[in-house]
């Protein structure tokens, strides 16, 4: 009797690691082929539908989970398996991934399904996989991951020709060999010189381009010797339905804010994702995995990673949770850990006297900065439910901090603090600190920085609702980006007003609201009486941006938004255009000739 129910239970076992890599695959088939139809919306000039496209699949993942715990409920009396099952199922599993060339993301699907079907106190490696189980490197892709190319035989201008051709776009180009000399002549003004030709002077450029927005970025390297460049070619259609490169990035740090959380995901349609993320890490040396896996669309892989580096960073150091610098927020409470470029926020049981909202309407508000385009200029944020952190990790005020403001969101289990519900960020430095030290450059720059972001999340239809200078962050690259979103509004759904001349002098003088205001009226004249008090600030702000205080600069951007125009917003510096650049572009790999520009959309 006991030998059947044994084996009951190891069929039972194996069906259910069956069951969760069937789930796993098809969510990646239908992920893969979002990914690969980005290519027909670029050349069709579907801008809407690319955006629509990365909005829809973000909700991908969490559908095939939920169809999967229902398949594993309805097939199996999940409350009496009990633990060996589990940990049985996990071994099958490993199993079926040793061919597999996706292992690391069925791994993560794994923990998905199974930590909502148990309980949180099988949040070890018994049960899932807190540790990586297979290896990613030297998984074989078909077709490979990258193509290489040898300039030694027909000439770096002609190669980067060849490369670009091979991506079979529908369109030609405007001027494929203008374009070649262009970046030929960018990558000399780069290196200085031209070096030497090694025997393995090769290009080696990733089968997939990278679909966002309005444009395709094609990206690779250049091998010579033991050098090795990187480069991302960005290409755009021109108003004639052609296409054109629009520049060359050769900076580690210019690529890397291309791969900003900050910005949408990309479109890749890639077989085996790990080798992707080793290529572009190779590029970017110090962008971790996480954003990396996280930038391609793969944000649950890219939350298993964090969490991993969390805890190997936990198990390095030794410092202490405290609140984060900065102005306390009457919505969220934010701790860090100083040594880790990372902040955690916590919604408050209890808001602020000012804010009319609660717990549900905010989470909505982060899942719309998930689905809208941040235009580089909103944080991305990780969200968590039942995150474990050591206990003893927590400083004693910050532990009475959160006993005092989030009780219903915080539990002690043993050893650890349990977060049921947080969202953590990538840290910056708040602008209104940052302003109080910053030279006079600093704050000129600073100030431009904060109108102009303003004005990009606008013509996304993003209106922030609260502007106040500490609800923005400065990044290490210098830009302004957004973070607190409890306000945040859709542009299209708010009123912009004038503020109406009083009926009286009295009235004018009373300090009492003389006009009827509904619950999304804004009156951009009174920003100025919030905003601007610091008189260096009000300065640099009108000399940059004063038609903010106007409704007129509003309204236009709401008129753009709903007639349907979607605005390029270059994750490069403007600059770096061709079409900006003044330098000569070679007429072979060599001699200089006279260049073109081409003028894109």
């Amino acid at each position: 009797m006991q030998i059947e129910v044994e084996a009951t239970r190891a069929e039972a076992a194996e069906r259910i690691a069956q069951v969760l890599l069937e789930g796993f695959d098809k969510h990646y088939w239908l992920f893969r082929e979002v990914a690969a139809h980005g290519k027909q919306r670029f050349e069709a000039g579907d801008w809407a539908g690319q955006q629509q496209a990365v909005k829809e699949r973000i909700r991908f993942y969490d559908l095939r989970v939920r169809e999967c715990v229902d398949r594993v409920r309805a097939e199996f009396d999940v409350e009496h398996l009990g633990d060996a099952v589990w940990q049985e199922a996990k071994r099958h599993f490993i199993g079926l991934l040793f061919e597999h060339r996706r292992p690391e993301l069925a791994e993560t699907f794994f923990n998905s399904v199974t930590t909502r079907i148990l309980h949180r106190t099988y949040m070890h490696n018994d049960f899932i996989f807190v540790r990586a189980a297979i290896s990613t490197e030297f998984i074989e892709s078909d077709p490979p991951n990258y193509r290489s190319y040898y300039p030694a035989e027909i000439g770096l201008r002609r190669t980067l020709m060849q490369a670009l051709e091979d991506f079979a776009w529908a369109l030609p180009f405007e001027d494929l060999e203008r374009d070649a000399r262009l970046v030929v002549a960018a990558l000399h003004e780069h290196l200085g010189e031209w070096p030497a030709g090694q025997p393995n002077l090769q290009i080696q450029i990733l089968g997939s381009p990278f679909y966002r927005n309005k444009a395709a970025y094609v990206i690779g390297k250049v091998v010579n010797g033991n050098e090795e460049t990187p480069f991302v070619l960005p290409v755009l259609r021109t108003p004639e339905t052609a296409l054109a490169i629009d520049a060359v990035l050769l900076d580690a740090e210019e690529i890397s804010v291309l791969f900003s959380l900050s910005r949408s995901y990309f479109l890749v349609d890639m077989d085996v994702p790990s080798g992707y993320v080793q290529f572009l890490q190779n590029l970017m040396p110090t962008k971790p995995r996480s954003e990396l896996y996280t930038s391609l669309g793969l944000g649950r892989q890219g939350k298993t990673l964090f969490y991993r580096d969390l805890l190997q960073h936990l198990h390095h150091s030794r410092d202490l949770f405290v609140e984060a610098p900065g102005t306390r927020g009457q919505v969220m409470h934010v701790f860090n850990l100083p040594s880790y470029p990372y902040v955690f926020k916590l919604i408050k049981d209890v808001f602020g006297p000012s804010k009319d909202t609660d717990r549900a309407t905010v989470m909505g508000k982060f899942q719309m900065v998930k689905d809208v385009d941040r235009v580089g200029r909103m944080a991305d944020a990780i969200e968590f439910t039942n995150l474990a952190l050591p206990l003893d990790r927590f400083a004693p005020e910050l532990l009475e901090q959160l006993s005092e403001l989030a009780p219903s969101v915080i539990e002690i289990d043993g050893e650890s603090l349990v977060l049921k519900h947080c969202y953590v960020e990538r840290r910056m430095t708040p602008l209104n600190i940052f302003l109080e030290t910053a030279t006079p450059e600093q704050l000129e720059h600073a100030v431009k920085e904060y109108g102009d972001a303003i004005r990009e999340l606008a013509i996304a239809n993003v209106f922030p609702g609260d502007m106040l200078w500490r609800n923005f962050g400065v990044t290490r690259h210098g830009r302004v980006v957004f973070y607190d979103y409890d306000e945040i509004e859709y542009l299209t759904d708010c009123t912009f007003r004038r503020i109406p001349e009083p009926p009286t002098p009295e009235a004018e003088l009373s300090g009492e609201v003389w006009h009827p205001v509904a619950p999304r009226d804004i009156f951009p004249e009174e920003f100025g009486s919030f905003l601007l008090g610091e008189p260096r600030v009000r300065e640099a702000f009108l000399r940059h941006h004063a038609d903010l205080l106007t409704p007129d600069f509003w309204q236009e951007c709401q008129r753009r938004v709903a007639a349907g125009e979607v605005v390029d917003f270059f994750p490069y510096r403007e600059a770096s255009r061709f079409s900006n650049r003044t330098a000569l572009a070679p007429s072979t790999d060599g001699e200089p000739d006279a260049r073109s520009t081409a003028s894109v959309s």
